[in-house]
């Protein structure tokens, strides 16, 4: 399959008085389309990898390389339209704006971009509809349950239909039946739109639902399904 993601040595050290070692000699290749599940204990480096793959975050050292072009040879513009385009963020805490209805939070990404206000709008309410959420598009966040919240950040996340996903811990502050719903939606997006989905969880159940698992421990992955 053709590789969207590669990390080549990556170490990310923080320079603290403990001078805390997140990411340790990495490497990591994962291919257009697949789902992979990192897992391990809390300080382990799984958000620090996401982290990485986004950009958000630089390596000390080592390469973190996007569909085949390193991380590091990109100005702040390139990485801020790569973020934006290219990778949808699925967080835990969900990081709606609480006065924007749900077709305004998912439509957001558009306007910014220069989108006109009525094909955002008309965007966010197709991608509402798909996550099931099509009675519920003029409502805001605190009028709404902690699963729709989240379907709403997935709704947003695929505003620009970007190849990859990343999502940390995207059921962690959800209840065992709605984190399920959550993760059988993802699997229904990621075959409509073949998208690569990186999920960072504690959730071995979620996990399952993932070709490739990694669990992570002091920054190193330590084992894998392969």
């Amino acid at each position: 399959m053709d590789r969207i993601i590669r990390f080549a040595g990556v170490t990310k050290r923080y320079e603290t008085e403990d001078r805390v070692v997140a990411i340790d000699s990495v490497d990591l290749e994962i291919s257009r389309g697949e789902r992979v599940a990192i897992m391990g204990p809390s300080g382990s480096g799984k958000s620090t990898l996401l982290n990485l793959i986004s950009g958000l975050d630089e390596p000390t050292s080592g390469t973190v390389f996007f569909e085949d072009r390193a991380l590091s040879e990109m100005n702040d513009n390139e990485l801020t339209l790569m973020r934006r385009k290219k990778i949808g963020l699925i967080f835990q805490t969900f990081n709606l704006l609480p006065t924007l209805t749900a077709t305004e939070n998912v439509s957001l990404p558009l306007r910014l971009d220069g989108m006109r206000r009525r094909t955002a709008n008309a965007r966010a309410v197709e991608l509402l509809t798909r996550v099931g959420l099509n009675e519920r598009l003029t409502h805001r966040p605190d009028e709404l349950s902690g699963g729709e919240r989240q379907r709403i950040a997935i709704a947003r996340s695929l505003v620009f239909n970007p190849p990859v996903l990343l999502a940390d811990e995207p059921t962690g502050n959800l209840d065992s039946h709605t984190g399920a719903d959550i993760i059988e939606l993802l699997d229904k997006l990621h075959d409509e739109f073949q998208t690569t989905v990186v999920l960072v969880t504690h959730n071995s159940s979620a996990a399952e639902h993932c070709e490739r698992r990694f669990t992570m421990l002091d920054g190193k992955i330590v084992s894998s399904n392969e």
